[in-house]
């Protein structure tokens, strides 16, 4: 199970526009930030991931994709993902694992998912818009970059809610499928790179908050073979957190993107890139503690 041949193809046309690497924020970016600007990540949205070069830590958006996501929860929770490979990994684009045969062509017993490329976005999802990104209306849904409709459309809808997608930054994370879109079951990749071909036609479920820099070290597949990799690294233990021990359990708070002091640090973000500026240029502000 591939992300298709559209998404191979455009890996030389990479735009480069890359995140920092994720993990935890230097104690002197956060002396100005007070408490009321950050956020707590629930630990059932908060999927560890670790490896022999370190943890990867990917905050779940079930405002997104909440049934991607509770696929993610029961087979991390049941120990499905313990030991499986990052069997394709292309540099600049992305990192997938998932599947118990490591082939690409392997998945749980658990039915396949109907797709879910976009979502309903109410008032209540803690959208915050951020302008002058692109032609249309960008922003963040938690940490995950999203494009939707403003929200002036809901007072036209019937559910009061506008169309949103997310979209495929760097640290993102998407449903490997087929060619057939509600063919999605197990598979999963870590964005290493932007690629916008793929917005709105894989499922987005959640983002790196902390580890981007590890899922940039994995062992890399060769263009000519479509990324699989010899000798692959491997996932060692996945769980969510809620699932982990107290004492083992990572916990993770995330500056609010509406907040005074996530404005200010976009704000110095803008001014750093220029004319260049793009919604996969927003980086989480993250603080990891404890696990």
């Amino acid at each position: 199970m591939r992300l298709g041949m559209m998404a191979a193809t455009a890996v030389l046309a990479a735009s480069g526009l890359m995140l920092s690497d994720l993990g935890t924020t230097p104690a002197r970016a956060q002396t100005a930030a007070a408490a009321a600007d950050w956020r707590m990540v629930a630990p059932e949205n908060l999927l560890v991931i670790d490896t022999a070069k370190g943890r990867i830590l990917v905050e779940l958006s079930p405002v997104a994709a909440p049934n991607h996501v509770e696929r993610i929860r029961t087979l991390a929770n049941q120990g499905f993902y313990d030991g499986l490979k990052f069997h394709r990994v292309i540099p600049d684009f992305m990192a997938q694992t998932g599947d118990p045969k490591g082939t690409g062509e392997g998945g749980s017993e658990l039915p396949d998912l109907k797709a879910e490329f976009s979502f309903r976005r109410g008032r209540d999802a803690g959208f915050a818009q951020v302008p002058d990104v692109g032609n249309g209306v960008f922003g963040l849904v938690g940490t995950l970059p999203v494009q939707t409709q403003p929200d002036a459309q809901m007072m036209i809808t019937a559910d009061f809610k506008v169309e949103a997608h997310g979209l495929f930054c760097p640290g993102v994370l998407g449903m490997a499928r087929s060619g057939q879109p509600d063919s999605a079951n197990s598979q999963f990749f870590l964005m290493t790179g932007e690629k916008d071909l793929l917005n709105g036609q894989y499922t987005a479920l959640g983002r790196i908050v902390s580890g981007l820099d590890v899922v940039k070290s994995l062992k890399k597949g060769g263009e000519a073979d479509d990324g699989k990799v010899t000798d692959p690294d491997v996932m060692t233990h996945v769980r969510m957190a809620s699932a982990l021990p107290e004492a083992q359990r990572p916990t993770v708070r995330v500056m609010d993107a509406r907040s005074p002091a996530f404005a200010q640090r976009l704000a110095a973000e803008r001014a750093q890139h220029g004319a260049g500026f793009t919604i996969c240029d927003v980086q989480p502000v993250v603080e990891v503690t404890g696990g």
